[in-house]
């Protein structure tokens, strides 16, 4: 194709899929500034407090199992829908709930809402976006979950600072924003929700979904529109009918087809393996690890490394359709590890450092990880995967970035109580080891190429492993 530029439409249609990633970010950050009250309030154990951060997750596995499926027969715009109505429905159910076992179910519908949007918007976008500028355009989804971590570390400490913890008052709306200040931590989510669910209506279904759907017509005319003639479109169409060519419905005994097997399994190890190397830990306990290491606020330091993450993200946007994906991990990576061991020694009990040298350190290491894995795995699993399974493929990986991330949140805790902060960050910093020898033994380089030229890879793959 000719078309080297992108148009404003395109822009539109991956910013609007992106807002789902607002959501996303404040639901999973949320949680940082409510655990101590909430585990104060309900009495909770390590453990009790453990369930709380990862019943939201167990919702985003369920999420991501019925994601591909949903998308696959509803199609990418009416279940990012239903992913936005399950955001209002948490975030006011949290707000209201009336005990510990409501709080938790309200949690576990809003991660189901987070499973199901973590597949879906960047499904979208990567349908929607010529090849040469896909990486940036699904590196907005990340931006937007960034944006949303520092939406949430914002609220966070703004509700904090001007709570009342000693106020009596037995009015909801004066309780959700003092002595169970978490309500309103929880509940402010309502407002990104609303403009997620509003805008959903400007956008028009994926053009992929609709050719699949043998809806040629209309989408020839969403593909003018983001091609901007109508030869790019011609071609754009033709590619993607040639690609689907003689495939039967979707099932799952296809994700087993020698090939795509591999694709699904790559994707599912980096999926699982990046939740180990500390990205959610540091998300969910990052007060309670500041507050462990001795600073007096902790909640401001959470807000920087909000900064730091959204910033990075930024750059990572600009730079990875140029630098590539797989270039961005060996650097980013790399770093992560000198940060982690170097965290890890903070922690140490004869060594002494400052704050000063742990904090650094830990925005560093933020740095390196939203430049890298942040910005890159959200890019590779939405691109990766042919046509006619790219819904269960993606379902497949999100449910090991969940399952990896349930267990993150609910061993944190643990992790930190029985192996010390400084033993957990230098295990994080040897997972870092095995997401490496992946990416550089089993995942191929997809920058630049188009969605056609990736499926005949992995085909091609596919045909010399059965030869």
């Amino acid at each position: 194709m000719k078309t080297q530029k992108v148009s404003a439409y395109v822009v539109f249609l991956a910013v609007v899929a992106a807002i789902g990633g607002i959501l996303f970010g404040y639901d999973t950050a949320v949680i940082s500034g409510t655990t101590e009250i909430v585990k104060a309030q309900f009495g909770l154990s390590t453990g009790g407090e453990g369930w709380y951060v990862g019943c939201a997750l167990i919702g985003s596995i369920i999420g991501v199992l019925v994601a591909g499926m949903m998308s696959d027969f509803l199609g990418r715009k009416k279940t990012m829908l239903i992913s936005a109505l399950l955001f209002s429905v948490s975030a006011i159910g949290c707000a209201v709930c009336s005990d510990f076992t409501q709080l938790v179910v309200f949690r576990m519908i809003g991660g189901v809402g987070i499973g199901v949007v973590s597949i879906v918007s960047p499904i979208y976008i990567s349908e929607v976006s010529p090849a040469h500028v896909r990486g940036t355009m699904v590196s907005f989804y990340q931006l937007f979950i960034t944006i949303g971590f520092l939406l949430a570390y914002l609220v966070n400490y703004l509700i904090l600072k001007g709570a009342t913890l000693d106020s009596t008052s037995p009015e909801l709306g004066t309780r959700m924003f003092n002595n169970e200040y978490w309500r309103g931590m929880l509940g402010c989510e309502t407002i990104p929700d609303l403009l997620f669910l509003i805008v959903i209506f400007f956008i028009p279904e994926s053009p992929r979904w609709l050719i699949v759907k043998g809806q040629d017509g209309g989408a020839s005319a969403i593909l003018q529109k983001i091609y901007g003639n109508p030869a790019d479109a011609a071609e754009g169409l033709a590619a993607t009918k040639e690609s689907i060519e003689g495939e039967v419905k979707t099932e799952w005994k296809a994700l087993l087809e020698p090939g795509i097997f591999v694709a699904v399994l790559s994707g599912s190890a980096i999926a699982i393996l990046g939740q180990f190397m500390g990205v959610n830990a540091v998300l969910y306990y990052g007060p309670k690890i500041f507050a462990d290491a001795g600073f007096e606020d902790p909640l401001f330091s959470t807000v920087l490394v909000g900064i730091v993450n959204m910033l990075t993200t930024v750059i990572a946007l600009l730079i990875i359709d140029k630098v590539g994906r797989k270039k961005l991990v060996w650097w980013g990576v790399g770093g992560m590890i000198v940060c982690l061991l170097m965290i890890g020694l903070y922690f140490l009990p004869f060594t002494n450092l400052p704050n000063w040298f742990m904090l650094t350190f830990f925005l560093l290491y933020v740095f390196c990880t939203a430049i890298s894995i942040s910005a890159v795995v959200f890019v590779l699993l939405s691109e990766m995967y042919p046509n006619r399974v790219r819904g269960l493929a993606m379902s497949v990986a999100g449910f090991a970035l969940w399952v990896g991330t349930y267990l993150i949140g609910q061993l944190t805790p643990w992790m930190l109580e029985n192996l010390t902060p400084s033993g957990t960050f230098f295990l994080f910093a040897f997972m870092c080891l095995p997401y490496l020898w992946i990416m550089y033994k089993h995942v191929p380089d997809t920058t630049g190429k188009t969605l056609e030229e990736i499926e005949a890879y992995w085909k091609n793959r596919g045909r010399k492993s059965a030869e």
